[in-house]
């Protein structure tokens, strides 16, 4: 995982942009249009990112990520 992902996940969960929603889904502000927000689950985003993750990184044996997945680990750890 990027550090710039990394980063932005922790200024999302610092400005207050994790919102619990129910168990297991989360409301996340985006870091590029603060008119967004993507419901999240522990394992899944509706950003862009996240949808062409694959696409990007095709073969590499990596797991779909994002900084709003990385947002929710944050978030659970703090709380």
């Amino acid at each position: 995982m990027s550090a710039s992902t990394i980063r932005k996940a922790k200024k999302l969960v610092e400005n207050g942009g994790v919102e619990k929603i129910d168990d297991d889904l989360y409301q996340i502000k985006s870091s590029s249009d603060p008119n967004k927000s993507y419901f999240v689950t522990s394992d899944t985003c509706e950003c862009p990112g996240f949808k062409n993750f694959y696409k990007f990184h095709h073969g590499k044996g990596l797991k779909a990520n994002c900084s709003h997945l990385e947002a929710i680990r944050i978030f659970k750890e703090e709380k």
